[in-house]
């Protein structure tokens, strides 16, 4: 049989988790990913509002009467 010294198993049990800290971490994790959602979304909101803003002036002159060739 194989005999572990008792600091070595107190220490493999001490780097597992427990149940609870798992539950706290995926708890911190899910509102964590909450909160940076919600930062993508008011940044691109703001981003979105920004360039509603920037309102192109017509060109001076005679208006284009057709595009130009892609080529």
């Amino acid at each position: 049989m194989l005999t572990l010294p008792l600091a070595g198993v107190l220490l493999a049990s001490a780097l597992r988790p427990t149940r609870t800290e798992k539950a706290v971490r995926r708890a911190r994790r899910r509102e964590f990913l909450k909160q940076l959602r919600l930062a993508v979304r008011k940044e691109k909101a703001e981003r979105s509002e920004r360039h509603a803003m920037q309102v192109r002036q017509p060109r001076e002159g005679r208006p284009r009467t057709r595009r130009p060739s892609r080529r």
